[in-house]
């Protein structure tokens, strides 16, 4: 069969969003069949680079630019499963980050407020003390200072505070000392809450390229026949070439006696259950939120992305595999768990369900990296 392909170019524009959602809508619309679940397993592998992205778009015409061939189009698009694995762990990472930035600021704004309170208690006390002192004196100066509730100025005039004298020294100092620390808190707190921004900006555009991919991918997809679009998904992540050989339902009937196969359990037990960019359960999960979360229910915790359990879990030969151990392919960008007998347990990409799968199939085979054991 002879096809030519059309080259389309991307305008990806950010907007905000929630996480653990960008994908609900296509998801839905995916699990209608297997067959159709397969479809969408390659929507997001097929991303635009700098260049262009070439899609199937009928008979050749006068001019037209050599067609690529299905095996060269099989490579580009698991060359590229790599690139979104990893803007999938760079996501998990925004996350992690975001919320780390508003926890330390829920935690900045708790000590804000104390300062707040201390400056306020400190600042009436002395202002009573210089309110009883210069109220004959036509010294209003202090008085106007004590009472403007600006920490920042009390400070540029401190040698006004310390013009009360004698026995309120300590309640002088003790102002001081609470204007300086609120101060310092109220810049703590901007700074803060401007990085929540900043990566809640970040990782808005970020889920917003994504779904907006997903949706362009599948109008590119859908522009292929059916036995080209098998042909295509044969090679992708979480596909098989083997009837029969993948399943998302099956129970687990091994020990349960040690942390590895208490992770090996809760794997099999999340079988199934769709996988959504950046979640971490317990409805939905991606590669490394799935594994990080077996080794949970078994009391080990491990980082959350693939790039750091890969720099922090100790590496093991592929030859020595043992259920609960951790595979890694594509650079590092995609996990799964290994579980005995050859298989994986894997949430492969966005359309698609966590499954057991032979460890050896095509790009699982081709894009191995090694394993850890945590």
């Amino acid at each position: 069969m002879t096809v030519t392909f059309t080259t389309v170019f991307h305008d990806l524009r950010g907007s905000s969003g929630e996480q653990g959602t960008e994908c609900d809508s296509n998801v839905a619309k995916q699990h209608a069949s297997r067959s159709h679940l397969r479809r969408a397993a390659v929507l997001v592998t097929v991303l635009a680079t700098a260049g262009g992205i070439a899609v199937y778009a009928g008979a050749s015409g006068a001019g037209a630019a050599p067609a690529p061939s299905i095996t060269q189009v099989q490579a580009q698009i698991n060359s590229l499963q790599g690139k979104v694995d990893k803007i999938g762990e760079e996501y998990d990472a925004a996350g992690q980050q975001l919320a780390s930035a508003k926890l330390r600021l829920n935690q900045v704004t708790k000590q804000s407020d104390r300062a707040q309170q201390q400056y306020n208690q400190a600042s009436a006390t002395l202002a009573a003390v210089a309110v009883a002192g210069y109220e004959n004196s036509g010294r209003t100066s202090v008085i106007g200072l004590l009472t403007s509730g600006n920490p920042d100025a009390v400070l540029s005039q401190a040698s006004l505070v310390l013009q009360i004298e004698g026995t309120h020294n300590a309640e002088a100092q003790q102002l001081l000392t609470s204007a300086n620390e609120l101060s310092t808190m109220k810049q703590q707190r901007q700074r803060t809450e401007t990085g929540v921004q900043q990566l809640t900006a970040q990782y808005a555009a970020q889920k917003s390229s994504m779904t907006k991919l997903l949706n362009q991918q599948k109008a590119m997809l859908d522009s292929l026949t059916a036995q080209q679009q098998a042909q295509v998904a044969a090679a992708s992540v979480g596909s098989s070439t083997t009837t029969g050989t993948v399943t998302t339902a099956a129970a687990y009937t091994g020990p349960t006696s040690s942390q590895a196969d208490k992770a090996v359990a809760f794997a099999y037990a999340q079988l199934g259950k769709p996988y959504v960019w950046g979640a971490t359960g317990p409805d939905s999960y991606d590669c490394s939120g799935l594994v990080q979360a077996a080794w949970a229910a078994a009391g080990v915790s491990i980082p959350r992305t693939t790039y750091e359990q890969w720099a922090a879990l100790p590496h093991i030969s592929s030859s020595s595999l043992e259920p609960g151990d951790l595979l890694y392919y594509a650079g590092e960008s995609h996990v799964a768990m290994y579980v005995g007998d050859g298989y994986i347990i894997d949430a492969p990409q966005t359309g698609e369900d966590v499954e057991k799968i032979p460890q050896n199939e095509d790009w699982y085979a081709a894009n191995f990296d090694g394993a850890v054991r945590p």
